[in-house]
């Protein structure tokens, strides 16, 4: 019998990314249905590890939550805000400032935190150097997604098939799942 375990999120393609890792552990997510606070934070690691705790004492049962933030090396932001910021400056105004600043790099860290009702936790972040292209690229980008570029790759994360793009953004879910795993 798969062991059950909680993710906090109700985006079913986040969903569907952790669970082709967690699915070869033997391990089932379900969705959370409740809405957990989310505390503002200087990283995505406090930020993740923060709702993952709650969560898991409050539904008495295991829970992983991953966050991201995006860093733009030249403007030293907006990392774990990056939702809010992106609103604010559109892609089109966000190409100009890195080209009067000439520096279009940037990086993704991505933090997933695994949480009991016991308080043991795992924590797990890893970094994605990437970025900003000089237009935007992509079918129906949203956000800076049709500038960002991983790697020194020429596409931007819009061109990618999602089999290609799991296996990068995948990595914190294959961590805690391998944790798990090793619990048992």
């Amino acid at each position: 019998m798969p062991q059950q375990i909680y993710l906090l999120t109700k985006n079913p393609g986040k969903l569907k990314a952790a669970n082709s890792v967690f699915n070869k552990y033997n391990i089932e997510l379900s969705p959370v249905e409740k809405e957990f606070p989310e505390i503002q934070a200087e990283t995505s690691l406090e930020i993740a590890r923060y709702s993952a705790i709650q969560a898991a004492r409050e539904l008495g049962a295991p829970v992983i939550r991953e966050d991201h933030s995006l860093f733009i090396d030249a403007l030293g932001i907006p990392g774990p805000y990056t939702s809010y910021i992106e609103k604010k400056i559109p892609a089109e105004l966000l190409i100009k400032l890195l080209n009067v600043l000439q520096n279009n790099k940037g990086r993704f860290v991505v933090s997933t935190a695994y949480a009991s009702p016991n308080k043991e936790t795992f924590e797990y972040s890893f970094e994605i150097p990437m970025t900003f292209g000089s237009e935007i690229k992509g079918n129906n980008p949203k956000g800076w997604n049709g500038l960002i570029r991983l790697f020194d790759e020429s596409r931007a994360i819009t061109e990618y098939p999602e089999e290609e793009r799991l296996p990068i953004w995948n990595q914190g879910y294959e961590a805690v799942a391998k944790h798990i795993n090793s619990l048992n």
